[in-house]
């Protein structure tokens, strides 16, 4: 029985020098995780749309005009059979196209009951910035109609609103789509 405890304050002491003598981890850098998003262009201007608001992106779809509505709306098209009511946002905002159809995207939208695509010029993928250099509201180059949906702006080589995909299919002006 003496040896047994000879031998466990034996290991006993071993153990505590060696975490006496150990080196301690190195500290951990408390990095704040970048704000990502999926990028899209009307016009000439650049927007992001933060990564959950967007279900889906698309190439244009083929859409089925629809009759009694405002000029924004582009038609109707089917994806995987379930009807997609596509919205132009570019003329929604009063702006013209300036890319070509085969670079046009469909950013597919659900939110509660709203199941929509946004037309836009162009999507320019994933683009991410550091939260701390998101300056707030939207700017004057924006537009009175699109100011509502403008969360911010973040300034890298060129200027990218934040655009809320959520408030603009909560805006009761979008929604009423019937002339």
């Amino acid at each position: 029985m003496g040896k047994s405890r000879t031998a466990f304050e034996l290991l006993f002491d071993i153990d505590q020098r060696c975490r006496s003598l150990a080196a301690g981890l190195p500290s951990q850098e408390t990095r704040e995780q970048d704000w990502s998003g999926i990028g899209f262009r009307l016009g000439e201007q650049w927007f992001v749309t933060p990564m959950g608001e967007i279900a889906e992106i698309l190439n244009e779809p083929r859409v089925a005009a629809m009759p009694g509505v405002r000029p924004w709306v582009a038609g109707i098209a089917n994806l995987r059979g379930r009807l997609l009511p596509v919205m132009d946002l570019g003329r929604y905002f009063g702006q013209t196209y300036s890319s070509l159809r085969k670079q046009r995207r469909v950013l597919v939208v659900e939110h509660q009951e709203v199941f929509t695509g946004l037309l836009v010029d162009e999507v320019l993928g994933l683009q991410h910035f550091e939260p701390a250099d998101l300056l707030p509201g939207a700017d004057a180059g924006c537009g009175a109609r699109m100011a509502p949906f403008i969360r911010g702006q973040f300034q890298a080589a060129r200027r990218w609103r934040v655009f809320s995909t959520k408030a603009l299919v909560q805006s009761a002006d979008f929604l009423d789509v019937a002339v």
